[in-house]
C-alpha cells in the first residue's frame, strides 16, 4: 500500500509559502507550535481511553500534521526535511532491536536499555539526570527521574521506605511557614509519586483515572439534582455519598 504522505508534506509546504500560503501558518515557529503538539498528543491518549477508533483516525491524524509541520520550518531553515526525520527514527529502531534487524544475540528490553544508555553516553550525557525532557507533565517527569536515579543503586530498597517518606514530608507541610508550603506540597507530591513507581503504578495513569472518576461522580451529583450548586456543603456531601454508592453497586 502507497502511504499517501507525499500529498501532506505538499499541502504544507503550500501552507507555508510566504507569498502564496496561509497567514496564519507563515508566522509560526518551533515556538508557538510546540504547545499544539503536546496537545495533540493529549487528544491521541484520550481517544484511545475513550475507545473511540474513528477519533483516534483522526487525532493521529492531527498528531502527523505536527511532525510535518516542525520538519516543514526545519526544512526552510536549512536543518533537516521529513525525510530526515523517518531515516534518523528507522535507524534508531533498527539500531536499538539488534537481535531482530542485525542478527545480534537476543536481549530484548535489557538491550534496548543498554543501547539507550550508550547513545546518552555519545551525545556527552554526563549525568543520570541528562536527557529527561523538561516539557513532560511534572508527575511523569518526577516518575523518570525517580526511574533514573534508580539504575545508579539510589533507591529504596522496597515500598516501606518510599511509603515512610510520605508521612515525612506531610509533616513538613503541615510545619511549614507560609512561603515554604509550595516547596513542601511539591516534596509530597514527588514521594507519592515514587511510592506509586515502588508499587508498580504508573502515578501519571493512576491520576488520570481518579480524575475520570471524580468527574463522572460530579457529573452524576449535578444530575441527581438540578439545585446542586445551591445546596449546602453537608447536602453536597451526602448526594456524592450516594453516587458514590450507587457506582459501587454498578
Amino acid at each position: 500500500m502507497t502511504i499517501p504522505i507525499d500529498r501532506l508534506v505538499t499541502i504544507m509546504a503550500r501552507l507555508r509559502d510566504p507569498r502564496t500560503g496561509c497567514e496564519w501558518d507563515t508566522v509560526q515557529t518551533f515556538e508557538t507550535i510546540a504547545p499544539y503538539t503536546i496537545e495533540e498528543a493529549y487528544e491521541v491518549a484520550d481517544a484511545i481511553a475513550r475507545g473511540d477508533m474513528a477519533d483516534l483516525k483522526d487525532e493521529l491524524g492531527d498528531l502527523l500534521l505536527q511532525v510535518v509541520f516542525h520538519s516543514r520550518m526545519a526544512e526552510e531553515a536549512g536543518d533537516f526535511a521529513l525525510a530526515d526525520v523517518i531515516h534518523a527514527i528507522s535507524d534508531k529502531m533498527e539500531r536499538r532491536h539488534p537481535h531482530i534487524f542485525l542478527g545480534a544475540e537476543a536481549g530484548g528490553h535489557h538491550l534496548w536499555e543498554q543501547i539507550k544508555s550508550e547513545e546518552r553516553g555519545a551525545k556527552g550525557h554526563a549525568s543520570a539526570m541528562d536527557g529527561v525532557a523538561l516539557g513532560l507533565p511534572a508527575l511523569l517527569r518526577a516518575e523518570k527521574l525517580q526511574k533514573r536515579a534508580a539504575r545508579t543503586g539510589f533507591d529504596w530498597p522496597d515500598p516501606s521506605g518510599a511509603r515512610a517518606k510520605i508521612d515525612e514530608e506531610l509533616l513538613e507541610v503541615e510545619s511549614a511557614p507560609e512561603q515554604e508550603v509550595e516547596e513542601e506540597i511539591g516534596d509530597l507530591l514527588f514521594s507519592v509519586a515514587n511510592w506509586a513507581r515502588k508499587l508498580g503504578i504508573d502515578p501519571e495513569a493512576a491520576l488520570r483515572r481518579a480524575n475520570a472518576k471524580f468527574e463522572r461522580r460530579f457529573r452524576a451529583m449535578e444530575a441527581a439534582d438540578e439545585n446542586f450548586a445551591s445546596l449546602d456543603l453537608e447536602a453536597q456531601e451526602a448526594l456524592w455519598q450516594r453516587v458514590k454508592a450507587a457506582a459501587a453497586e454498578a
